[in-house]
């Protein structure tokens, strides 16, 4: 226990119609959540990955960086005809892209926030979520590339000033993925051209070893490539999709999950054992293992060790997202989007599952950084009604819920995990806390116990009818919308606007 009580707080990233606030996070006093900072009038608020910082775009071309230490403002930037900003992992640079009125106008910026100044400039036509952000970083910020044409470029993280340093050449590259942890390599996606088939390859960063790829995977029928690298950079999974099933056995086309690792001694298809999809991947903490939902429905959800043997069966059911927590213990199983919700805990260390419950109409889902909480959100554009807030035990038992009238988005402030206690000490803490008792407009768990079931009370709503959107035009829409500001989605179209009127 004396580990928890030097572990970092938790705080919660809240941001409605007025703007965002930052809450302090669980355990709560007397049930509900105080306010860390007040309101603050903003389009769009996002932390960097460690947490140290926090951007906030306002009214106008405003970007405001605040400390989350101290949370206060440290710098502001003014940025004419902003469209899209992002902060470096470690909240070293803010990268900021703006609506070009020249060809000769270099409209992407990377500014020094301790400064205030550009460290670099280059122009980039239009941004999409493959492209953007445009620099790339390091977990430590010590190695950064730009996806240039035919070539990769690198730059050394912490000096700019020394330009590019090195020129990978990879005819035809479409997007890429730097390793985090460490930065050591770089995978690359040439899409299908001319009978040529797609492939990804892997490159080290290191300027003397790039002369040939250390890994390559090719295949036919790609239309987007989603890729993972683990923790330690020494595999990495790629999800293949095409928007059409050349065998007629799905009409929302196919998928193939591929593995590749950074010593050649893996290089094809994860061996799924049922036929339909891949929901969604993630790997572990540890970088040892990753899950996979996969399939037609019911899903099947398997957990592989890193040559790709399965370890563990979660079962079947209406799932399509996994969540691992981030240390490594336990598992969240769902069944989010269309799905009507269902979740089962499942304890990975013990293999065994520790109870199912339901979040209905959850847009997103994360753990806490230290792995005790697993919280749930339905927010707007992607749902109108219902808006608000689910936080749950480890062991699926409902802590907290809040409705709103409108809410854009929620989040952990990002913490590295290794700052918290270990888990099986963390989780003593909570199994004596109170947790809400179902209610009629809601659901939850009058029991912390680990074995309890627990299940919606109320049934789910039915939805309206309305025009048919195929899924990768959602994603599309969906990517857009995040790339440049949920500002600009936030309203209603006026065919949604008339369809909600009807109902």
């Amino acid at each position: 226990m004396a580990a928890t009580n030097c572990s970092p707080s938790l705080d919660i990233l809240v941001r409605g119609p007025e703007g965002f606030s930052l809450w302090n996070g669980p355990p709560f006093s007397n049930g509900q959540p105080s306010i860390k900072v007040e309101t603050v009038a903003c389009s769009n608020a996002k932390f960097c990955d460690d947490g140290s910082r926090l951007m906030v775009t306002k009214s106008g071309s405003i970007v405001s960086i605040y400390d989350c230490g101290t949370t206060k403002e440290i710098r502001s930037f003014e940025v004419p005809n902003i469209l899209a900003a992002a902060l470096s992992p470690r909240g070293t640079y803010l990268q900021t892209f703006q609506k070009a009125l020249t060809p000769q106008e270099k409209n992407v910026v990377l500014w020094s926030i301790e400064t205030g100044d550009p460290v670099y400039q280059h122009f980039q036509k239009n941004m999409t979520k493959t492209t953007w952000p445009s620099i790339r970083f390091s977990s430590d910020e010590s190695v950064a590339c730009r996806m240039a044409t035919n070539e990769i470029q690198f730059f050394n993280g912490g000096d700019f000033s020394k330009g590019i340093t090195n020129r990978l050449r990879v005819p035809g590259v479409a997007a890429v993925e730097l390793s985090k942890e460490p930065g050591s390599h770089v995978a690359v996606y040439v899409p299908e051209s001319k009978g040529v088939p797609a492939s990804v390859q892997i490159y080290p960063c290191a300027k003397d070893l790039q002369s040939q790829p250390l890994a390559r995977r090719s295949f036919f029928r790609s239309s987007s490539v989603q890729m993972s690298w683990n923790s330690g950079s020494t595999g990495l999974l790629i999800l293949v999709q095409s928007d059409v099933d050349k065998t007629n056995q799905s009409y929302y086309g196919e998928s193939k999950l591929n593995y590749l690792t950074t010593d050649g001694s893996h290089e094809g298809l994860v061996p799924l054992r049922k036929e339909g999809p891949v929901h969604d991947v993630q790997w572990s903490c540890t970088g040892s293992e990753f899950a996979v939902v996969y399939g037609v429905m019911p899903a099947k959800a398997t957990v592989f060790d890193k040559k790709c043997n399965p370890l563990l069966e979660l079962g079947t059911g209406p799932y399509n997202t996994i969540r691992w927590n981030p240390k490594g213990r336990f598992l969240c199983l769902a069944g989010f989007g269309n799905l009507p919700g269902d979740m089962a805990f499942w304890d990975y260390a013990e293999k065994k599952q520790l109870a199912t419950t339901k979040a209905e109409w959850s847009v997103t889902s994360e753990w806490s950084p230290d792995g005790r909480y697993f919280m749930t959100a339905t927010t707007a554009p992607r749902l109108q009604i219902d808006n608000g807030i689910k936080i749950f035990l480890y062991n699926g038992s409902l802590y907290f819920k809040k409705m709103f009238e409108k809410l854009y988005q929620v989040e952990w402030k990002p913490v590295s995990p290794d700052r918290f206690g270990e888990i099986a000490e963390l989780i003593k803490s909570v199994d004596s806390l109170k947790v809400i008792d179902t209610k009629p407009q809601g659901q939850g768990s009058k029991s912390s116990q680990a074995s309890t079931k627990t299940t919606s009370s109320n049934p789910p709503a039915q939805k309206a009818a309305g025009a048919y959107r195929p899924p990768h035009a959602k994603q599309a829409a969906l990517a857009q919308a995040e790339l440049f500001g949920e500002s600009q989605a936030e309203g209603l179209s006026k065919n949604a606007l008339r369809n909600k009127k009807e109902k």
